[in-house]
């Protein structure tokens, strides 16, 4: 894989996580909305639900093409694919922290 198209793809898998992340949180942000004041055991499950898809979504965007890569005997491709992923992760989390930051 050419390092043009591994950073793409990389980063693509990054704002992917980005994206669900932020799908996720409106979710959480709007519980009362959504759930109401109904029973609490609902909205409970609803949490637990939301937290095993997301690290299920996560997992498959973080590790499933390094997993991939791995199996088929692509080693060294598998272990870059992963660290540039996270490497995206952590340039996306400074961006989204200093922007924080920016908005206090």
């Amino acid at each position: 894989m050419s390092n043009y198209k591994l950073i793409g793809r990389t980063l693509l898998h990054a704002l992917g996580v980005l994206a669900y992340t932020a799908f996720a949180v409106t979710i959480i942000s709007s519980g009362e909305t959504l759930f109401g004041d109904g029973p609490a055991v609902w909205g409970g499950v609803a949490f637990l639900m939301l937290f095993v898809l997301s690290a299920t979504v996560v997992g498959l965007l973080v590790l499933g093409k390094p997993v991939a890569l791995f199996i088929t005997g692509e080693r060294k491709e598998a272990v870059t694919f992963l660290a540039a992923t996270v490497a995206w992760l952590a340039i996306l989390t400074a961006a989204m922290l200093a922007i924080r930051l920016a908005m206090a």
